[in-house]
């Protein structure tokens, strides 16, 4: 084997070990679940570095059978929403971050390599990002596409409190006047799990998606007389069930507009009921306003949180009194039952109750101080969690 060819073999090698940090290293898509397009996104950056690297040793440009692939990938995350020049940015950023980063563990003559090779790195992003751009130019006469692009407007219009009514005419797309308002936010990074349930909420009928970094939100229309339960009911019934070991994968804040007019707020408020959902690791898949009233009320005093958050701060160093707190607020406030859950004498309870009202200023025992250390204890959960309706 060549040594030239040889070094290119360790620079692959060694940029194929560097790809675990470019994912950490890239920002998501803006609009875009990061768990929905990471399993691609690792997918294609593979086959970036694999098709430059054999470009590299061969001399011969990839074929456009050779990126088929990467610009349907692309294409996607056209069709999901994210901006051509959004994509064709991860591009440059993404050839830069890992050139950069070859440069700085390159030996001297593996560096001259590499300045040679710089010039077929150009020829080979221009040529990828040109057949996507061709192919992002080609679909926009796809009447599909249109379609798509003219619902995602009236979404967009809908959740902003704008009248819809240019995006819906020609071709005519029915707009129903009330909405079950859904707001989708996921749990890790299961990509596929997730374009599945996306996919099922997309074929409800009538249903209007838009797509952001957590999640997504569905508009949902309603039927006349439907307070929103029939829909809900509807709703519930197209979700899969998370495993029973396992926690959800998805949470989905819920709430009825009755009119237009009302999707803002309703909006608003099933954004913070899906961020309480995932930030708290509920076991139920749907949050609404009704089952978490004081959780609601803590998460949207974005003001007073932080410091309803730190009165817990003396108990940091203290991890045995912050565990029995947390077990006494779980246990409804029971010192009984806290002590079988801890396996202590009640005493011991008694007594750690007492050293958390010493440093905190707070007696779990009075009903006051123990809404502000539920608060609190809530406030700190959600700041942990980076809460971000």
């Amino acid at each position: 084997m060549p040594p030239r060819t040889r070094v290119f073999d360790e620079l692959h090698r060694r940029t194929s070990a560097t790809l675990e940090a470019f994912y950490a290293a890239l920002p998501p898509y803006q609009r875009l679940p990061q768990s929905m397009v990471e399993t691609d996104f690792a997918r294609g950056t593979k086959l970036n570095v694999d098709l430059f690297f054999d470009y590299l040793r061969r001399g011969e440009e990839p074929t456009e059978e050779d990126t088929r692939e990467l610009v349907e990938l692309a294409m996607d995350r056209l069709r999901d929403g994210t901006p051509l020049p959004e994509v064709l940015e991860r591009y440059r950023f993404g050839a830069a971050f890992i050139w950069e980063r070859l440069r700085a563990s390159a030996s001297p003559a593996e560096r001259e390599l590499l300045f040679d090779a710089s010039l077929v790195l150009l020829r080979y992003v221009t040529l990828v990002v040109s057949r996507i751009a061709t192919a992002a130019t080609q679909r926009v006469h796809d009447p599909r596409w249109e379609l798509l692009e003219r619902r995602r407007g009236i979404a967009d219009a809908l959740l902003t409190g704008r009248d819809p009514v240019e995006w819906a005419n020609d071709p005519v797309i029915p707009v129903a006047d009330a909405f079950l308002v859904a707001v989708f936010r996921l749990c890790g990074t299961r990509g596929a799990p997730a374009s599945a349930l996306r996919h099922r909420v997309e074929a409800i009928p009538g249903v209007f998606l838009r797509l952001d970094a957590g999640g997504w939100t569905a508009l949902i229309p309603m039927q006349p007389g439907d307070d929103g339960s029939a829909t809900l009911s509807a709703l519930t019934a197209r979700l899969p069930a998370p495993e029973p070991a396992e926690p959800p994968p998805y949470w989905v804040g819920v709430g009825a507009a009755r009119s237009k007019d009302a999707i803002p707020a309703m909006y608003a408020e099933a954004r913070v009921l899906a961020e309480l959902g995932r930030c708290l690791t509920r076991r139920e898949i749907l949050c609404r306003r009704s089952d978490l009233q004081f959780e609601y009320t803590v998460a949207v005093s974005d003001a007073a949180r932080p410091g309803l958050a730190s009165v817990l701060a003396p108990l940091d160093a203290q991890p045995m009194l912050a565990e029995t707190l947390e077990v006494f607020v779980d246990s409804g406030f029971n010192q009984l039952a806290t002590a079988r859950q801890l396996n202590v004498h009640r005493n011991t309870v008694t007594y750690r109750l007492s050293r958390v009202h010493e440093l905190t200023g707070l007696d779990p025992h009075r009903p006051a101080d123990a809404m502000t250390l539920s608060a609190a204890r809530l406030a700190r959960r959600l700041e942990s969690a980076a809460f971000a309706p």
